[in-house]
Parts: structure tokens; C-alpha cells; sequence
């Protein structure tokens, strides 16, 4: 009886500190532009420009938090670029596991389709899952995935990719062909670039990358962005 009590005991605080751990950044984490101050931000989940056509669950401020490894990764993705008169926009790097039970909620919501014109035109969203564009699991909850694209450093605009961020469609995937020369060359630069400093590509989504060393390959965390 009293073994049973203090197993009680020792699972209950056990609890507790889980869930302080998925409420508390982890010492590992950083925000990106502590990092890498001349990385520029358009977090879209914290705003209304997604594909739900509101803010997401998770994101109280619009600021970008990876791993530590992943950072200092993306770090040499900045400086490399720059040296071509181009730098790196993030839409979205660590996420919640909040934000993406929300994204499961809104796909079930079939009759709220704000922002489908936009993100999903041809596509049902209670398809988004099976079809691979949004999972239950996010690699992104893991702190060492990004969503991002390049700028022109000169006036900052986005380069041509030959698609948008977060479009759920054929022309978002990497082995699409039928893009002009000079959008098959920027997305290739990018791929090619993210590769050279340790991150893999997702083929249906010419935007997302993950680095192929990351520190919590099964850890799925649910701090909120703050």
C-alpha cells in the first residue's frame, strides 16, 4: 500500500514536470534573430494570412524559435546567400503541437473555407492530411524544420519560386516542371544551398526544410511562441 502511494506520488510529479517542459522553452531553443539578425520574418501563423484565414493556436508573437543547431545551420545559409546579394525570409519554424491539433479541428470545420481561393483551390481541405500537405505530427513541433524562401537584399522582395508559400497544390512540390528557367534556377539554389549546410528538403513542399542532424528526432514539444 505504501509502495503503491509513493508510485502515485512519483508519477504525479513525474507529470508535472513533463508538462512544465512543454510549457517552458528549452535552454537549447533560441530565437532565430538572436541568431542571425539580418534574417527577415513573416510569420504567417501568427496572423490572419494562412491557410486557415486566422491566427493559430500557439503563436502569441510573431518571432521564429529553432534549435540551437538548427540556427547556427541556418546561419551559414544566410551568410552564404548574402554573399549573392540574397538573404533568407522564414514564415514558420518551431510550432506547437496546439497549432497543429488546431490545423486538425479546422480541417474538420468543412464548411469554413476562408482562405481556400488562396492556399487550396482544387483541394477539399479534409483531404490535407491524407494527401501530405499537413500532418498530426509536425517536424516542425521538433524545433528543427523551417519554412522559408529568399529575398533580394537590395529591395527585399521575395525571388520568383514559380509559387507561394503554403499553396497546397502540384505546382509546390520540387519535381514540378512547368516553371519558367529562372524559377527551376532560384528554387535549385535554395535546395542546393540548404543541402550544403545540413538540410533536407520535403518534396511536396519546395519551401520546407529540416536538418537531417537534428538534436529531438522524436520529441514533439508544445511551448507556445512568445
Amino acid at each position: 500500500m505504501k509502495f503503491n502511494l509513493c508510485l502515485s506520488i512519483y508519477l504525479a510529479l513525474f507529470g508535472i514536470q513533463v508538462k512544465a517542459q512543454q510549457q517552458t522553452m528549452p535552454s537549447d531553443f533560441v530565437y532565430v534573430k538572436d541568431v542571425i539578425p539580418t534574417i527577415s520574418l513573416d510569420i504567417r501563423y501568427f496572423g490572419k494570412h494562412n491557410f486557415t484565414g486566422r491566427p493559430v493556436h500557439g503563436y502569441e508573437k510573431p518571432v521564429a524559435i529553432l534549435t540551437k543547431r538548427a540556427a547556427l545551420a541556418l546561419l551559414h545559409v544566410e551568410k552564404h546567400l548574402n554573399g549573392k546579394g540574397l538573404g533568407l525570409k522564414i514564415f514558420d519554424a518551431y510550432r506547437p503541437q496546439r497549432s497543429v491539433n488546431h490545423f486538425k479541428t479546422w480541417s474538420l470545420a468543412t464548411d469554413d473555407t476562408l482562405a481556400k481561393a488562396e492556399f487550396y483551390p482544387g483541394l477539399n481541405k479534409k483531404n490535407l492530411f491524407k494527401l501530405g500537405f499537413i500532418a498530426t505530427k509536425s517536424g516542425h513541433s521538433r524545433g528543427s524544420t523551417v519554412d522559408l524562401t529568399m529575398i533580394d537584399l537590395k529591395d527585399h522582395k521575395e525571388i520568383d519560386m514559380g509559387g507561394t508559400f503554403d499553396f497546397f497544390g502540384a505546382v509546390s512540390h520540387h519535381n514540378y516542371t512547368n516553371l519558367t528557367a529562372k524559377q527551376k534556377e532560384n528554387r535549385k539554389l535554395l535546395r542546393t544551398t540548404m543541402a550544403k549546410f545540413g538540410f533536407k528538403s520535403y518534396d511536396k513542399e519546395w519551401w520546407h526544410y529540416t536538418l537531417q542532424d537534428e538534436p529531438y528526432q522524436k520529441t514533439y514539444f508544445d511551448f507556445i511562441v512568445k
